[in-house]
């Protein structure tokens, strides 16, 4: 059962780290480390002589030492941490940015302290009432422990159906986003419904609540009703396409349906559709009841790279556009590129910009796979776009990760989203697609950057050009932006008389600097009060 990624154990100690960190590594066919044993046999010492002799502190840091040795070779292995290891949080995200499939194994505290045996050789665990402690200590490290891909309990599970399921669950494909006890995965697969029915199951909900909207029914709804568990209550309401139905009344359809099927606080939202239905649902799923789970089943380029992950939801308003919104992490998410083979190729192509929008401030390797493939993406070539949407939101999840509700790096991700919000809120949120009006903000704030000086001359041309390649719109009519500009003032950014501006440098580099309105519009060659 071949995986293409290192696999790593991790959890409390007593459940069943050694004991199946091998017969995972049998079934992968990899090389198998024990970081406990390994640091053993590397100072000669037993783990309690160890901590007994330096200190937890020291131990702590070789044990960082040792797993950043460990990733540092490319090597794939099958790696069992030891029972703190992933407390430490450089060293779970040095294992997550590495690409290693991070399991966690779980165990009530009864079971763990039947398994540990002698406190003398778990010297973490000493003290009067070792029951109390461990329940405390879980208690203490489950906002750790559950930044992972996989969580496994090992309470009732042979050792041998642990092993296979861990082996077999390793070789999907996976990426979390780590934000402690709100962690979820990013479920990657290509045509297999399968995927949301075994996650609805998993999170094991009272009742399924449905969005969708009439487009995507008729396109996916047999995937959709695929997707379902049969033994779960569902309801379903549909609501109607386009961002300029993403307002509140499309918001209490959601209400309205949920409180008539009489949710309650165990049930899931789905929100099966692109950018707006995501947006809906998740903002009901975050009020309704003071907030219930949502699972995110994007449909369309632009949600599958941004919009599904991250956490960010609402509507729009005649003011301008998300202005009313929550933070609300779903569940899960499962991005199925099958469901791209019925989008519309403008669809396609609008998706494209939140793509290059990500490649512009974080990666330039991304930027150049652009380049590489934009003539194939221009044609909706999914093999093309996969491994490009993949790096979107492994690096989407990276910001997610440091800066959950926007107040530093996170706020790159609106490069563009200034100009372009505001274009959209001009066309009544029907002019454009979200991604055009973000391609012409994407060269229109480059362009602010190059006034600036903080770009130097010709990023913009050089985004112009890809954008172009990949047939979206790239530079908004003058009269357009001088007609939009009272939305930009309007802009959630905004702080006092400046907004929060995206500023590139180069490709793959940018800074969240405030700009004053005044500035911006003369640079926009718009007329406003100085």
């Amino acid at each position: 059962m071949p995986t293409d990624r290192s696999v790593v154990l991790s959890g409390f100690a007593g459940t069943g780290k050694s004991t199946l960190g091998p017969r995972v590594a049998a079934h992968l066919g990899l090389p198998f480390v024990d970081t406990d044993q390994e640091l053993a046999r590397r100072t000669g010492l037993t783990i309690p002589d160890l901590w007994r002799s330096r200190g937890e502190a020291v131990f702590r840091i070789l044990e960082e030492d040792l797993v950043r040795e460990l990733f540092a070779d490319r090597v794939r292995r099958v790696v069992s941490f030891g029972g703190g290891t992933a407390t430490v949080r450089a060293v779970r995200h040095l294992a997550l940015d590495q690409g290693a499939f991070l399991v966690t194994l779980t165990a009530r505290a009864e079971t763990v302290l039947a398994r540990v045996g002698s406190q003398e050789e778990r010297p973490v665990l000493r003290g009067p009432d070792p029951l109390a402690h461990i329940t405390s200590l879980l208690a203490q490290r489950a906002a750790s422990y559950a930044e992972c891909h996989l969580s496994v309990a090992t309470d009732e599970l042979s050792v041998e159906d642990a092993a296979a399921r861990i082996a077999r669950e390793s070789a999907r494909s996976r990426i979390a986003v780590p934000l402690g006890d709100r962690s979820y995965a990013v479920h990657v697969v290509d045509d297999d419904p399968a995927t949301v029915a075994r996650v609805l199951t998993d999170l094991r909900p009272s009742s399924v609540l449905v969005v969708t909207d009439e487009s995507v029914l008729a396109a996916r709804g047999a995937a959709l009703a695929a997707s379902l568990p049969r033994d779960l209550p569902v309801t379903q309401v549909t609501v109607r396409p386009g961002e300029e139905h993403k307002t509140l009344t499309s918001v209490q359809a959601i209400w309205d349906a949920a409180l008539t099927a009489r949710v309650d606080r165990d049930s899931v939202v789905l929100a099966f559709g692109g950018g707006v239905v995501g947006d809906l649902a998740g903002f009901a799923a975050s009020t309704l009841l003071r907030g219930i789970r949502v699972v995110q089943v994007p449909t369309t380029v632009l949600a599958m790279v941004d919009a599904s992950v991250g956490g960010k939801t609402g509507f729009d308003v005649a003011q301008g556009k998300n202005l009313i919104g929550s933070f609300h992490q779903p569940a899960a998410v499962v991005v199925d590129f099958a469901h791209l083979s019925t989008l519309p190729i403008r669809d396609f192509r609008a998706g494209l910009a939140e793509v290059a929008k990500v490649a512009l401030t974080c990666d330039e390797d991304l930027w150049a796979s652009l380049e590489q493939g934009a003539d194939r993406l221009r044609e909706g070539d999914l093999r093309t776009l996969a491994p490009l949407a993949m790096q979107a939101i492994v690096l989407k999840t990276r910001l997610v990760r440091d800066d959950e509700k926007e107040r530093g790096a996170r706020a790159l991700l609106n490069l563009g989203h200034t100009v372009g919000h505001a274009l959209e809120a001009w066309g009544g949120f029907a002019r454009y697609r979200h991604g055009e009006a973000v391609a012409m903000g994407l060269v229109t704030e480059l362009r602010v950057a190059e006034h600036l000086g903080v770009a130097s001359a010709g990023l913009a041309d050089r985004a112009r050009a890809l954008l172009s390649r990949l047939g979206l719109p790239t530079d908004p009519p003058d009269e357009a932006m001088r007609a939009a500009w009272p939305f930009v003032t309007l802009d959630k950014k905004r702080a006092g008389a400046a907004v929060l501006l995206p500023l590139v440098s180069r490709v793959g580099t940018a800074t969240v600097k405030p700009v004053s309105l005044g500035e911006l519009g003369a640079i926009l060659c718009i007329d406003t009060p100085r």
